[in-house]
């Protein structure tokens, strides 16, 4: 699927690589990671309850809809978080919310 962000300008910013669930992407320094991600893809990740596909709402920090997580556990807001060279991040399964 096509990525549902289309970048038409800063296209000059230094390039930095990051994974998001196991896959290497590539996004631009300075990049939120909604940004990142939805610069390589068709969704943030799919809504725990129902499993549809969500991209953030409000893009400001504001709504909770662009929760991601580090491979560690640690909870991320996609839209307020920078991406930086190397991070590892996952948007679908992650063990310990399949435990809640």
């Amino acid at each position: 699927m096509p990525a549902l962000f289309c970048r038409v300008d800063e296209t000059d910013r230094q390039p930095i690589r990051l994974f998001v669930d196991g896959k290497e992407i590539e996004a631009l320094e300075g990049d939120t990671l909604l940004v990142a991600v939805l610069s390589n893809a068709d969704r943030l990740r799919k809504n725990e309850f129902d499993n549809k596909p969500r991209a953030g709402f409000c893009l400001m920090g504001a709504c909770q809809d662009c929760w991601i997580w580090t491979e560690d556990g640690r909870e991320l807001r996609a839209c307020s978080t920078q991406a930086e060279d190397g991070m590892r991040i996952m948007t679908g399964e992650v063990p310990w919310l399949l435990n809640r």
